[in-house]
């Protein structure tokens, strides 16, 4: 059960191998609060939930999982002035649309979310070791700036795969202090229009963090000198990435082992984002779609391939789960089917005390996962097993369904995709059951009376008891071991009743 990861740096797939045995450290960038999260910026997160959770599940890791809050930057400030509000107050308001943004889709919490602005103090002591070694500099006109000397650091350039002479100007900051123009900013100085609540004293001068140091002090705090994975998506391997590797192992950090990025959401080609128009935000498709649709959506694409959004995308990936909810359905009539320790229940097959029963899952599905987190594979091994189940529920063998079940329970919920998870309900749940189990009383009833009339040979009697049933949104298949009832599916999409005429 080796787990394969394709990392950046090396430009291939390689064995993983925590730095400590039994325990993972996992650094990833997360979003500038600057705007409302779309699902374009979420795919990330999701992707790398995916990941925590097959190191938690499949192999057994204690995982530490750290994802930052990019609070101040230069976006930010120009938002907020945009908005004539304070940039305080704007990036703490996408903070909490974010984190609702990630809460809805089943993600996870990160062990710790690190604010930029918690942490100038590590900031500013990164920068002063790496003026120490001779890395670093501050700009000669007095500005406040501090730069990081590209040329100083002889493998810049080999997370991206570029020779510094082939590389773009740095336009962060004012090139004049420059010694190189691809020297990038540790520290910029105070400007006359920037508010002054977005300033911290050094011995520098006033100012705010650069946007590359602030991820490099925040994994150091919260990760340590080395850690195993640093991921984030593709568009920061260059210059983001590039840069805090760099500047980070100047200093005499061994940083990130392993370097995971994953690809983009796109509409009609190009990637999404504001400033194309195109932007779909998790608020806004949350009114119309099921989280757990748009989870299985983003879920889907393996994370190095780019997911191309269009219209019916959503109802595909609505369809996909209501085919799995369809099955463990049916399958739960027939016993209990969380069978596993933390089947169905979120706690992904761990307990306080440690690494619970082995869920059971198919050698095909572990082979997927372990293969550069190939979720394309390990999906149709989940449908495969669906259809097995359904057709060992016609056959009446209910044993094998049940192990199905059992297995697809786990298999989703490392993909964060179960429908029995805890997450996808509400409160008000335990109401739900009853009424179900009511519902499923009287429909037993009607399904008793329908097969007496066919006893007697009263077919129209039959027929009518299944119309009846049909009219009210009740589909019934019959099987060799007796009739099996559902609720009829509809499109997400659907909002109209079963009776509606319209």
């Amino acid at each position: 059960m080796t787990l394969q990861l394709f990392d950046t740096s090396a430009r291939e797939q390689r064995d993983f191998t925590p730095r400590e045995p039994g325990r993972v450290g996992i650094y990833i960038c997360g979003l500038t609060t600057q705007g409302e999260p779309h699902i374009g910026h979420i795919r990330f997160a999701v992707a790398f939930d995916v990941l925590r959770r097959w190191l938690e599940v499949g192999h057994g890791f204690e995982v530490t999982l750290v994802r930052n809050v990019t609070d101040i930057d230069d976006k930010v400030l120009r938002k907020a002035a945009e908005a004539g509000e304070p940039w305080f107050a704007l990036t703490y308001r996408n903070e909490r649309h974010t984190a609702a943004a990630l809460d809805a889709l089943g993600v996870l919490p990160a062990t710790y979310e690190p604010r930029a602005t918690r942490h100038v103090p590590d900031m500013v002591a990164l920068m002063e070791t790496l003026i120490e070694k001779g890395h670093a500099y501050a700009a000669p006109d007095g500005s406040g700036d501090v730069y990081f000397d590209v040329r100083s650091w002889p493998d810049y350039g080999s997370l991206s795969n570029q020779s510094i002479d082939d590389m773009a100007n740095a336009d962060d900051a004012d090139p004049r202090g420059k010694r190189d123009p691809r020297d990038f900013a540790l520290w910029k100085g105070r400007k006359p229009a920037e508010p002054e609540s977005a300033s911290w004293p050094t011995p520098f001068g006033p100012g705010r963090p650069g946007w590359h140091l602030e991820c490099s002090a925040m994994a150091r705090r919260w990760l340590g000198d080395e850690f195993d994975i640093h991921g984030g998506g593709i568009d920061l391997r260059f210059p983001h990435h590039e840069n805090e590797q760099a500047q980070s192992r100047a200093a005499g950090l061994g940083f990130a082992r392993y370097w995971l990025h994953n690809a983009w959401v796109t509409v009609k080609g190009e990637k999404m984002g504001k400033s194309l128009g195109n932007a779909l935000a998790v608020r806004e498709l949350l009114k119309t779609t099921r989280p757990i649709a748009l989870r299985y959506y983003l879920t889907a694409a393996h994370y190095r391939s780019m997911i191309e959004y269009h219209e019916g995308s959503l109802e595909e990936a609505a369809s996909a789960v209501e085919r799995i909810e369809g099955f463990l359905e049916r399958a739960s009539r027939r016993g209990e089917i969380a069978r596993f320790a933390g089947a169905g229940s979120d706690t992904h097959g761990l307990d306080a005390g440690g690494p619970a029963l082995a869920p059971p899952f198919p050698a095909e599905f572990v082979a997927s996962m372990n293969d550069d987190l190939g979720v394309s594979g390990a999906l149709a091994v989940i449908h495969d097993t669906v259809r097995a189940g359904n057709i060992a529920l016609d056959d009446g063998d209910d044993e094998a369904a049940l192990d199905a079940a059992a297995a697809v329970v786990a298999m989703t919920d490392v993909l964060g995709v179960n429908p029995l998870a805890e997450h996808w309900h509400h409160e008000g749940d335990a109401g739900a059951m009853a009424a179900q189990e009511a519902l499923d009383a009287l429909v037993r009833g009607q399904l008793d009376a329908r097969q007496a009339a066919r006893q007697e040979r009263d077919f129209d009697r039959a027929d009518a008891i299944r119309d009846q049933l049909a009219a009210v949104g009740i589909e019934i298949t019959d099987t060799p071991s007796g009739a099996r009832w559902a609720l009829a599916r509809r499109s997400s999409t659907d909002t109209s009743s079963p009776n509606s005429k319209d």
